[in-house]
């Protein structure tokens, strides 16, 4: 019964129909997260990289961004973000990495990314670290 103690865990994570952008170079990660935010409530959207995320964001926008740090080949995480702030002053973020968190994801928290989740995150990780970001 293992479902049973994820319940409440899980009911204090949830979405509120938020969209989430998902931009990650890695088709897997972004399935992965997508299953993962609609089981918490929110609306998933994606892109393969920072140009194409700054592409849709400059006629749209989303609630929060799941950043990966690391993107090949093309922008990382953070000069990603950091044009992502010039088209939406304030945009919410949570960086995802693989990786140790390094001087560039502290560079980012400077920026307003407040939440750093290592991979593999699991869903209990990544919707704490969304509600938590969303409520600042």
């Amino acid at each position: 019964m293992p479902q049973e103690t994820e319940i409440p865990v899980l009911a204090s994570h949830m979405g509120n129909n938020e969209t989430v952008m998902i931009i990650d170079d890695v088709a897997e990660q972004i399935e992965i997260a997508t299953v993962i935010l609609k089981k918490l409530g929110y609306r998933a959207v994606s892109a393969s990289s920072g140009e194409e995320a700054i592409t849709y964001l400059k006629s749209a926008s989303v609630d929060i961004l799941i950043l990966d740090m690391v993107m090949e080949p093309g922008m990382d995480g953070l000069d990603t973000y950091k044009k992502i702030l010039e088209i939406h002053p304030g945009q919410k973020a949570v960086i995802v990495s693989g990786y140790a968190e390094n001087n560039r994801v502290k560079q980012l928290q400077r920026l307003g990314a407040t939440h750093y989740v290592k991979k593999p995150y699991t869903i209990d990780k990544i919707g704490k670290a969304l509600k938590e970001a969303l409520e600042k």
